[in-house]
């Protein structure tokens, strides 16, 4: 396992001050968690990346490969209504082959909780700049702010007029893109079988989350048979899910096709992201508007919050490694690193609450940095 490098203790310092004084409590979760869970709430993607320990006879856990769920299933148990916690941290993802990337690294950030209700509606923006404060505070001058929507791909499609089971499939797949890509390319076609006559994936069609790939492990096991080809269960789930929604899906236009295409490649200054994403939409568009005028908002707040107009960058593709961000999302980026290897991240993710046995209405918002790479004289 790759280790990265120890900061300097006045550079690890200077990149955590930030966050002191905010009277956040110091979060302590276990470097240990349940296998399980961690792919339910990130995917089966992310297993490639995570470091598998096992006890004989016990169940699967992993190195902690982030804070953010940990932290909150931490804060659902104490039973508190809200809750500031700040952590510091080891964290662990094996990296790409030949890329020589540190697998074990320091972690900071702050998870924020609120209750129905109470939280105020530019707690995200209010964590993306003291994510950027902090990275900031390692020394690089080449870093901007790219700021993302989870939610804005639901109230474009709404304005697309789309029939709603296609409309709802859009949606439920928007992390996803592959599957999206697959839709586009079916632009124009028609359903072509009735559902059922592919038993096997119309069963796992109607599962939700992860649950087709866990039954096709299931079944494997029950069978004693194994997969053949390097495909796991779940890319093998993926494709029969595709295959079977492809039958009972009508299909987009193509001028609905080119209008999601067309939104999914939106970047740059967000006053102009936002006019594209705009000029994209479809009549239907009051529920888009008024998610676009609630960037009017944020943007503004940013600015009194010490972030540069320069600096910021908008893209609603800006995502995370974790699918469960529901919300604005947001990454610090460096030019010499790349968009692949962000200094900060975060964003909202209130609906994780609710998967982890939380209230479905509590309110989450949160972010990371990577002191290494927000150093300037860290990685290259």
């Amino acid at each position: 396992m790759r280790v990265e490098p120890s900061l300097p203790p006045a550079a690890l310092a200077a990149i955590r001050a930030p966050f002191d004084g905010l009277g956040a409590t110091l979060a302590d979760v276990p470097l240990v968690q349940p296998l399980n869970l961690i792919l339910d709430l990130a995917g089966e993607g992310l297993r490639s990346r995570l470091f598998v320990v096992q006890a004989e006879g016990g169940a699967e856990a992993c190195l902690r490969p982030d804070f953010t769920a940990p932290v909150a299933r931490s804060h659902i148990e104490s039973a508190a209504a809200e809750g500031l916690y700040f952590y510091q941290g080891k964290a662990f993802r094996a990296a790409p082959e030949h890329t020589g990337r540190s697998e074990e690294f320091l972690q900071l950030g702050l998870e924020r909780f609120d209750p129905p209700g109470t939280a105020s509606a530019l707690a995200d923006v209010e964590v993306a700049a003291l994510a950027w404060r902090a990275a900031c505070a390692g020394g690089r001058d080449d870093l901007t702010l790219w700021l993302g929507d989870a939610a804005l791909f639901a109230a474009f499609v709404g304005s697309l007029d789309l029939a709603p089971i296609l409309a709802a499939r859009l949606i439920r797949i928007a992390k996803r893109p592959r599957l999206i890509q697959a839709e586009l390319t079916r632009a124009g076609e028609g359903a072509t079988e009735a559902p059922g006559d592919g038993q096997l994936a119309d069963l796992l069609a109607d599962l939700p989350g992860e649950g087709a790939a866990t039954l096709l492990r299931e079944v494997w096991s029950l069978a004693g048979v194994a997969p053949v080809g390097g495909r796991g269960p779940a890319e093998i789930a993926e494709r029969l899910v595709a295959k079977a929604h492809a039958r009972r899906t009508p299909a987009l236009t193509e001028a609905q096709a080119a209008a999601v295409a067309g939104f999914r490649a939106v970047e740059g200054p967000p006053g102009a992201a936002l006019s594209q994403i705009r000029a994209l939409a479809g009549r239907s568009s009051s529920t888009l508007e008024a998610a676009i005028a609630a960037w009017d908002e944020r943007l503004s707040r940013l600015a009194k919050l010490g972030v540069p107009e320069a600096a910021l960058r908008f893209s609603p593709a800006v995502g995370q490694a974790f699918d469960y961000y529901d919300g604005l999302t947001f990454e610090v980026r460096s030019q010499a690193l790349g968009a692949d290897r962000p200094v900060a991240a975060g964003g909202r993710y209130d609906g994780l609450l609710a998967r982890l046995g939380g209230s479905s209405q509590a309110r989450a918002v949160g972010c990371m940095v990577r002191p290494w790479r927000a150093y300037g004289q860290g990685e290259v």
